[in-house]
């Protein structure tokens, strides 16, 4: 039999065949007894008890419809009752929200009108019927677990901005968010709900009492004695802040949960109903029952194997079945009630999906006998029931519920012709199926058995107060071996559980992924690519618009899913081509990047934007990738272009905008991804305000003029992708340098394009903020801990005190229960070692990838940004998510990883080719973060010496013209463990206080790289233009760093003395500690500098390094004397221990300075340290008392003034012995020595000096330069400075030719 399409249907309405005899040889019909029996065996009475054969009337195809006429009308006397029934109820009988007058605030709802977003501070809608009499029941289904209050209230009842549901007298409301009921009051209800939990309100207005159950578990009565009587009638209500979202069922659909003697607001298709079950009843007759027409006899058939096989009789009763089923199948609550029921039971008998091909041949005969129509519309409601009732089924122990979901949704989808039809317009038009790839984490351990599944629990106890991996590793006790070890079983159990869901989901994907099913039309995975990359498109161009993104928690499991699904594929096809690279290898080639076949809408590229590259780069890509570019793609949208759009948007935004505004349709071009959990086309925007708050946003057909693209993405065919006959599909325009070996199906390279855009939207956020739970365990460990040794010391007398702390202690342990338990199967579903493995593979695919645009050259430019952020990420994540899990060194090719992507960020954070700023600065970033651990600089040290020495040279850059704060931190970090007391990990007076995060860069231990200080002493010493200009420019960034923390002390200083307001900028704090750390790091790189090269400074056959010493002693100078003055500034703001200012100390910035000091005067030749005195001692700014406070040394005049009684600490590096040794101490003594020595001798013999005759900029020095054409003078310090930075005079702003030596003449 040929389906419609073929054009020999059956039609519906005249069902009419002949039954003569001699018919049956020809079309296989059965003779007329044979056919009598078997329709009265199929077709049974409403009782099911068969009349005697002789009381039957004779039945044929003829007269079949009349006999089903009256057997389904048999007993279906509902309509009759219907007003009776409705008692106690008024309003439409189809209930849904309110959105013409019962709502306030601003709300998205869903087209259905049953799902619902909060758009503003705490909106509140009502539904459109209330009841008065009767027991009552409807259901919410919870999509986000934040702040809600679900509930009734009355017509009488005013919400607004502050106050809804529950707020007011005649409101009653449920909030599982603070775990709360309300009526203007509020006391402890209920339990904590979460995203994918079902709420039942239930109101019983002949007791007068409200309650509310959670997941069909009852919370209890929540409010009696509610109001009643003449004109109290309640509404279905919520009130719910920005957002948060929900969808209601009022019973257009069956109850999830039906509570006995309650009824749905809305009734549900009783008659409908009725005729539905008995048409399955038929159906399933058939079934069973066949014919065998050789002993022409009826017998019973096994269902599970029962095929059509072509038999005509069957046939013809099927179609007659189908008649008056296949409009009820395109009734939403029939579907889930009847048709959704009834296949699950088909896989209720267990064994694999495969082992069921009844259901295969169920969508067959949907096909044949349905008008297109209906099977559409009856296979979208079928997969939105399905979706829906995977989301919102509670987690229990074996995962039961999720899987008997998760089996039929494969079985409908291994239906080719179904599979196509949902694919190309249900799964990600109209669904939102990501769910289908969600595994729910459970808010309450023990409804979801998690307490039978894992009885022990366990947590490390490996934390110090300051919560810092204790050093000394304490022997785990017998015991808690042993607890370590049931809790390992535990998880093991639930792992084993978890990859049963996930083994089902990756063969959803696995089904979608097909591209073998070419069977009239395209094969599924091209559908499933183009629906892919607008889903992307989505989630990347809506970063602001929340309705629209898919939550990151989906993104998550979805991403580990395909990731499964594609390797399967990938290494499927390399075992079928050897030629091809494995998984193992894969990398996406560059030309994806620039050939135009790929969408990456309007991401930034390394380069800038598309068009600007496709301009500039034009003739690249012709002589490289022999890529042409149409001339009229390159006519860049013009500023009026642009401006028209924008108009002509705006005046058609506006002739649409109804005047009321109360229902302004931003029609979004997807479902919200929050509101109802399946459907929601479109969304209405409700506002109470008169004028709408969404903007109106330009049509998409404006956008597609702006984007250049060579397809877009609805166009493309499989050949187009794939390529064939020399065409390359997706690897258009292969460069020379890339192989020409081919890597897999293009395809498949798009979907692995697509799994790094994942990554990069969403998903590593939202593995960062998993990581909470981890913490929130070794919190409570910490304080379980330090309660127990309050315990074990609390004196005995003291009952009082330890009762209270056995409270404390059971708490906490109760806490750590629940945690750790929660800890394990975020563990198993987001941290497992597979999960690690697959960020890993992430991890390596980025840097082939990286490394392959990089051959390319200029090309390389095309690249999109989040290849490197993901690179970055995916590293990041592997070091800080998953580590106290999975540790990242038992990955394979750890250490070959590592050395690539320290490869990549040294080549690459100063590479010209990248022009965003946001992308360089990451790429410092994560250069700066590498350098502060000990194995990712073994790394760096690993990479080619070339390349080491380029990142060297780029490091030592001038820093005006780029952000060198990050730069000079790499430095530091490259220093520390090597300068003048510089090994500590954190600072000595803040050693006391508890770090807020123990694992950042900046307190990990120094971790010095010898080799690459040598790389960076070669290139000063050769380089002869590089030492002055990169050490110019810190000394300059110091003198600006310092200069901006004194004034800012200043104004700290002024503000905290005023009577009237003891307040400072938070802000201005922060900015204040940021110059003092910047000013410690900059002289932290001085004291690199002058230790590792100090011929730069002491050798003064260079020509600038006379210069650079002076002005390196100015500065040492100015420093010393701010910090170092008794009860100066600095010490009274230390004093006052500012919040935000806990870095500003003495210690820090008085060892980096004595570091540079002992350098140039001890640790140096005889001519070096005379040079360095000298030059120290001729700055006008020394003063030698700052010199002995360094050693606790005070100023005898204020030793003298200050009153004994205040014995005032005075700073001195002695104290510091646990930092400083005693042989940098010894040096400091001499230095002092050295100093007091010379500087006696300097001031006998200095001549006095005339003020005429004193250099008009610093009068310090004599005048000794004239300069050239303009003849002003000065000393040569000042001008010499002065021309590294500027050219001009410092009086007349000539520009200076050159300077002369100027000797004063002797007066004669």
């Amino acid at each position: 039999m040929t389906s419609r399409s073929a054009g020999t249907a059956f039609s519906r309405k005249n069902y009419r065949l002949s039954t003569e005899p001699e018919k049956s040889k020809v079309t296989g019909i059965v003779n007329s007894r044979l056919l009598n029996d078997y329709l009265h065996r199929i077709f049974t009475s409403a009782d099911g008890i068969q009349p005697a054969a002789a009381y039957r009337k004779h039945l044929t195809f003829q007269n079949l419809q009349e006999h089903l006429d009256r057997l389904l009308a048999e007993e279906n006397g509902f309509e009759d009752s219907r007003d009776q029934v409705a008692e106690g109820r008024l309003g439409p009988s189809t209930v849904v929200l309110d959105h013409t007058s019962g709502f306030e605030g601003l709300l998205l709802v869903d087209d259905d009108l049953l799902g619902v977003i909060g758009h503003s501070n705490f909106g509140s809608i009502r539904a459109t019927t209330c009841v008065y009499k009767g027991k009552w029941i409807y259901e919410v289904l919870i999509s986000s677990q934040g702040l809600m209050q679900i509930g009734w209230c009355t017509l009488s009842c005013r919400f607004n901005q502050e106050e809804g549901v529950g707020d007011t007298p005649d409101s009653y409301a449920y909030d599982g968010n603070r775990v709360r009921k309300w009526n203007v009051t509020t006391t402890n209800y209920g339990k904590s709900w979460a995203a994918g939990d079902i709420v039942s309100c239930l109101i019983d207005l002949d007791e007068g009492t409200i309650a509310f159950c959670l997941n069909g578990i009852s919370l209890g009565t929540a409010f009696d004695n509610i109001t009643r009587g003449a004109g109290m009638a309640y509404f279905p209500a919520i009130s719910l802040s920005f957002k948060e979202s929900v969808a209601f069922n009022f019973g257009s659909r069956p109850l999830r949960y039906p509570v006995e003697g309650y009824r749905p607001l809305q009734d549900p298709p009783v008659a409908d109903l009725v005729k539905a079950r008995k048409l399955l009843g038929y159906l399933k007759n058939v079934i069973h029952i066949g014919i065998d027409v050789t002993e022409g006899k009826l017998v019973e058939k096994d269902t599970s194997v029962w095929q059509l096989q072509g038999e005509p009789t069957v046939l013809i009763t099927l179609a007659h079945i189908f008649n008056y089923f296949a409009p009820l199948m395109c009734k939403v609550y029939l579907v889930e009630d009847v048709l959704m029921t009834f296949l699950l039971s088909i896989l209720e008998r267990g064994g694999a999906v495969e082992a069921h091909p009844l259901i295969q041949q169920l969508l067959d005969l949907m096909w044949l006998l349905m008008e297109e129509y209906e099977v559409h519309e009856c296979l979208k409601q079928l997969l939105m029931s399905l979706l829906r009732a995977y989301r919102f089924s509670p987690i229990i122990p074996d995962l039961g519920l999720q899987i008997h979901y998760l089996r039929l949704t494969i079985a409908v989808l291994k239906h080719e012709k179904s599979r196509k039809y949902l694919l190309s317009n249900v799964l990600f038009d109209v669904l939102r199926s990501v769910v289908f790839f969600y595994i729910k984490s459970p808010l309450r351990v023990e409804e979801a058995g998690l307490q039978e599944l894992i009885p022990t629990t366990w947590w490390p106890n490996r934390f110090t107060k300051e919560g810092k991996e204790s050093k000394e590793v304490k022997e785990e006790s017998a015991e808690e071996r042993l607890r370590r070890r049931a809790y390992e079983r535990g998880c093991q159990r639930l792992k084993k559980r978890i990859e049963v869901v996930e083994g089902l989901q990756v063969q959803i994907l696995k089904l979608l992924l097909n591209n073998k099913d070419r069977g009239g039309g395209e094969a599924s995975r091209y559908i499933f690519l183009n629906k892919f990359r607008k889903f992307l498109q989505e989630n990347a161009s809506n970063r602001g618009n929340l309705t629209v993104l898919c939550p990151p928690e989906y993104m998550v499991c979805f991403l580990h899913r395909l990731i499964a699904a594609l390797r399967f594929f990938w290494d499927g096809h390399k075992a079928k081509t050897p030629a091809t690279l494995s998984s193992e290898e894969a990398y996406i080639p560059p030309q994806l990047f620039y050939n135009g076949k790929v969408d990456y809408f309007d991401l930034q590229r390394l380069g800038g934007l598309l068009s600007h590259l496709k301009k500039t780069l034009k003739d690249d890509l012709a002589a490289k990738a022999n890529v042409l570019i149409d001339p009229a793609e390159l006519q860049a949208v013009t500023m009026d272009d642009l401006d028209e759009d924008e108009e002509s948007a705006m005046s058609a935004a506006q002739s649409q905008r109804p005047s009321a505004a109360l229902a302004i349709g931003g029609a979004l071009a997807r479902p919200g991804w929050l509101s109802s959990p399946t459907l929601g086309r479109a969304n209405r925007f409700l506002s109470t305000a008169a004028v709408s708050l969404m903007n109106p946003r330009r049509p998409l057909g404006t956008l597609e003029k702006i984007k250049v693209r060579t397809l877009t993405v609805e166009q493309r065919t499989e050949e187009d992708i794939e390529g064939s006959h020399g065409n390359e599909g997706l690897l258009l325009g292969r460069p020379p340098e890339e192989p020409e070996q081919p890597i897999t199906e293009n395809s498949l390279l798009e979907v692995l394009d697509g799994i790094v855009m994942m990554y990069n939207l969403s998903v590593h956020q939202q593995l960062g903020k998993m990581v909470g739970v981890s913490d929130d365990v070794n919190e409570y460990a910490m304080a379980l801990k330090d309660t127990e040794e309050k315990i074990s010391r609390c004196p005995k007398r003291r009952r009082d005190i330890h009762e209270e702390l056995l409270k404390s202690q059971k708490v906490f342990s109760e806490k750590l229960n629940h945690l750790s338990r929660r800890l394990a199967w975020i563990n198993v579903t987001i941290y497992s070692k597979e999960k690690m493995q697959d960020i890993y593979w992430l991890l390596r695919v980025c840097i082939r990838t990286i490394e392959h645009g990089d051959r390319t050259g200029s090309l390389f430019a095309f690249m999109p940004e989040f290849y490197l952020s993901v690179a970055m990420n995916s590293y990041s994540a592997l070091k800080n998510y998953f580590s106290p899990v999975n540790s990242m060194e038992e990955l394979p090719g750890y250490e070959e990883t590592l050395m690539r992507l320290a490869a990549i960020l040294a080549k690459h954070f100063a590479d010209s080719r990248i022009v965003g700023t946001d992308i360089r600065d990451s790429l410092m970033q994560a250069l700066a973060s590498y350098v502060c651990y000990p194995h990712s600089l073994r790394a760096v040290e690993r990479i080619p010496e070339e390349q080491r020495i380029s990142m060297m040279k780029n490091l030592l850059a001038p820093y005006e013209q780029r952000p060198w704060a990050q730069t000079n931190w790499i430095l530091v970090r490259l220093w520390r463990g090597c300068g003048f007391g510089y090994r500590y990990t954190r600072l000595p007076h803040l050693l006391k206080t508890k770090p807020e995060d123990a694992s950042l860069p900046s307190l990990q231990k120094p971790c010095p790289s010898t080799l690459l200080q040598r790389h960076m002493a070669d290139l000063l010493r050769s380089d002869r233009d590089l030492a002055p200009s990169f050490l110019n420019s810190v000394l300059n960034q110091l003198n600006w760093a310092f200069s901006e923390f004194i004034g800012m002390i200043q104004e700290i200083q002024q503000a905290a003395e005023r009577l009237e307001r003891n307040f400072v900028d938070s802000r201005q704090l922060k900015v204040c500690a940021t110059c003092f750390d910047l000013s410690v790091s900059l002289l932290r790189v001085l004291e690199m500098t002058v230790t590792l090269a100090p011929e730069i400074f002491l050798d003064w056959n260079r020509p600038s390094s006379e210069l650079l010493l002076r002005r390196l002693a100015q500065l040492l100078n100015q420093v010393l004397n701010r910090v170092t003055a008794e009860r100066n500034l600095f010490d009274r703001v230390v004093n006052l221990r500012l919040p935000g200012l806990e870095s500003v100390d003495h210690y820090p910035i008085l060892v980096a300075v004595t570091g540079i000091l002992v350098r140039l005067l001890v640790d140096t030749d005889v001519q070096g340290a005379e040079r360095a005195t000298a030059v120290l001692l001729a700055d006008p700014c020394f003063q030698l008392r700052s010199i002995q406070y360094l050693l606790g040394h005070a100023e005898p005049s204020a030793l003298a003034a200050a009153p004994p009684a205040t014995e005032k600490r005075h700073f001195s590096l002695h104290t510091y012995t646990d930092y400083i040794s005693t042989e940098e101490l010894a040096k400091v003594d001499k230095m002092l020595s050295h100093l007091s020595e010379e500087s006696k001798q300097a001031a006998a013999t200095t001549l006095p000096t005339s003020e005429e005759d004193l250099c008009p900029i610093c009068y310090a020095h004599p005048i000794s330069a004239i300069f050239r054409p303009c003849s002003h003078k000065s000393c040569k310090a000042c001008i010499n400075q002065h021309l590294m930075n500027n050219k001009d005079c410092f009086f007349c702003k000539a520009t200076i030719t050159g300077v002369d030596d100027f000797t004063k003449p002797s007066s004669s």
